[in-house]
């Protein structure tokens, strides 16, 4: 009767053990570490870097006993947060001499302290949040002055948009500083497109000059529309910022405006701080200009005579290429972006998706300049490069536009990534980095640690003294409730905060509900004179009911807050869930089969330890 198949005994087992495997890294804790990885792909992580980094620790007194090479690059275990920032300082100084031409991402890391056989399993700790562990805290400066000059040259492509629209002729439109000067053979011309310019350009104000013998209209910001772009800047930087790191799947980051130009990221839990790093510090945009081949130009350019009109690239493979300044189309008309391969030569490639007012742009472009080369820039950290610069042999229509010549698979994934995410509005660096301690103090993480501790003790004490041997049972199911609540926490890498403590004790409390009705409905079988055996058998199952719709319409409540929920809500909603569902199978399946190890093979059971069994008074003892 109360006996279960060889089969349940063992999954209960196997999820017991695996419970424990992944729970016991949470025990060892982690150590500080310093990672060193390449920015490009040209630069590869292998036995040679390990050996670098190595040296120049040796060289400055840091053990290097804990330098190891994987698949993001070369990290280095430390003892102590001192020695890392010393080691940081030592090997940033080593690989990146040159700050303004840095090949090597140098970053602060924590690494886990688990044994390797537990790691080799992907056995790994819980992440804890920021107001528990900390993690990575970033402050990024916003280049608002950048944010103007993009703003000027999408605008300059706009007006020559529409004065080709509107047949006005120009001799040339550039920009000059945060101005933008536009230039023609005769007065009237200038007259008309001021007329024009005044309706579709309303945050600019122009003013008639004369430029190199040409009439002009010089148009500058007005400062009410300056102060709207910058404002805008940082906005659609943040914004852009979450697409990033949604990409790199952090779990409940920070990232606020500080002050007018700033914006401080914060990652809890974060691994990969190189990466972060990286995909944070890296402002890719794109830039598609038309390529000067006016004869005799580049070798002009290359002597230091380079045009006013144009500036100077290189190509990937190195080829020294004049590209006007001039841009044609910026990433914001980027709908999507993928990486993929060349349907023709196979090679790696990104295929972009470009709304509406870009497919126009880029036909009209196309259509004007077959027989031209193209150059398509990726801009990093100010510094231009030209991706291809292919020949346009016919009107390219529809709105796709594919990028491929010289990149590599990972070059092309991180392309797509970086432009898919939004182009920044402004260029953006990193002005301090630095892991943060927890913001609620030791003492609260303590006060929380006990208090899950404490109410566990009061729980089990409580169960023990009422319900005996049952409670015994109870507790063990509880004390397993636990332990895959944490395993499952850990096995997901979830991040938990303080609000995921608040609900892990939460789950405890409601988890030894389901056990308090397994015992109260085996105490009420034994009054109404079930046999004990049929007593636990009917309590389990008439109790199950109870639970099974208790429990679902709690988690119906858990996951609105997960649903609707933001920041600590939803990490206390992600506990809560999982602990909703640990619960029903410790209360339900592990204490059945305690139970049934320690009663089901006993033949002629009289008596169960379950505490004192009311019984109800008869009428002729009230009598």
């Amino acid at each position: 009767m109360n006996r279960y198949p060889l089969w349940k005994y063992i999954v209960v087992a196997i999820a017991l053990v695996i419970g424990v495997l992944y729970t016991l890294p949470n025990f060892f804790g982690e150590t500080p570490a310093v990672q060193v990885s390449p920015i490009r792909a040209t630069l590869k992580s292998d036995d040679k870097l390990l050996q670098q980094v190595s040296a120049a620790l040796d060289k400055n007194g840091i053990s290097s006993a804990g330098a190891f090479l994987d698949t993001n690059g070369v990290k280095v275990r430390l003892p102590d947060t001192d020695t890392q920032l010393k080691a940081r300082d030592v090997l940033e100084h080593a690989f990146n001499p040159k700050a303004d031409n840095a090949q090597y991402v140098v970053a602060l890391n924590l690494l886990s302290a688990s044994p390797k056989w537990l790691t080799a399993i992907h056995a790994l700790p819980m992440y804890l949040g920021l107001d528990l562990r900390g993690g990575v805290h970033f402050l990024l400066q916003v280049d608002l002055q950048g944010a103007l000059t993009k703003r000027i040259d999408a605008t300059a492509a706009d007006i020559r948009t529409l004065l080709r629209d509107k047949n006005i002729r120009h001799a040339g439109i550039s920009r000059e500083d945060q101005r933008v000067v536009i230039r023609f053979r005769e007065a009237d011309y200038r007259n008309q497109a001021r007329a024009a310019l005044l309706d579709g350009q309303p945050d600019l104000s122009f003013a008639e000059q004369t430029v190199g013998g040409d009439a002009a209209l010089v148009g500058t910001f007005k400062p009410e529309a300056i102060k709207r772009i910058q404002e805008f800047a940082v906005k659609q930087n943040i914004t852009t910022l979450h697409n990033r790191i949604n990409e790199l799947g952090v779990a409940e980051p920070i990232i606020q405006q500080s002050g007018p130009d700033r914006i401080v990221v914060q990652l809890p839990g974060v691994q990969d701080t190189a990466k972060a790093k990286d995909i944070l510090g890296r402002t890719a945009t794109l830039e598609i200009r038309m390529v000067d081949d006016t004869p005799g130009a580049l070798e002009s350019a290359l002597n230091g005579n380079v045009p006013v009109t144009a500036e100077l690239y290189t190509e990937r493979g190195g080829s020294p290429i004049l590209v006007k300044k001039i841009v044609v189309l910026t990433g914001e008309r980027l709908n999507d972006a993928q990486p993929g391969f060349d349907s023709q030569t196979q090679e790696p490639a990104v295929h972009l998706t470009l709304d509406s007012a870009g497919a126009r742009i880029f036909r009209d472009v196309t259509r004007e300049s077959v027989g031209k080369r193209m150059a398509i820039l990726l801009i990093e950290k100010g510094k231009g490069e030209v991706i291809t610069a292919p020949v346009i042999r016919s009107e390219i229509g529809g709105g796709k536009v594919q990028i491929s010549g010289r990149m590599t698979t990972m070059e092309a994934n991180e392309t797509s990534l970086l432009l898919r995410a939004g182009s920044l509005a402004a260029p953006m660096d990193i002005i301090e980095e630095r892991t943060v301690g927890p913001s609620l103090g030791a003492e609260n993480i303590a006060r929380g640690f006990h208090a899950t501790l404490w109410g566990f003790a009061a729980i089990a004490v409580f169960m023990i003294i009422y319900y005996g041997m049952f409670g015994v049972i109870s507790v063990l199911a509880l004390s397993a409730n636990l332990l895959f609540l944490v395993a499952i926490l850990s096995l997901l890498q979830a991040t938990l905060t303080l609000p995921g403590i608040a609900a892990i004790a939460l789950a405890l409390g409601m988890a030894i509900d389901a056990n308090v009705l397994i015992n109260e409905r085996i105490r009420e079988e034994l009054r109404n004179g079930s046999t004990p055996q049929a007593a636990i058998s009917a309590g389990y199952e008439r109790a199950f009911d109870t639970i099974l719709d208790s429990n679902i319409t709690t988690l119906i409540a858990g996951l609105a807050l997960l649903i609707f929920g933001s920041g600590p809500v939803r990490g206390f909603a992600v506990v809560h869930c999982l602990g909703i569902l640990t619960s029903i199978f410790s209360a339900v399946v592990v204490s059945r089969a305690l139970v049934n190890i320690i009663y089901g093979r006993q033949k002629r059971l009289s008596k169960i330890s379950i505490g004192q069994i009311w019984k109800p008074e008869t009428d002729s003892t009230k009598a």
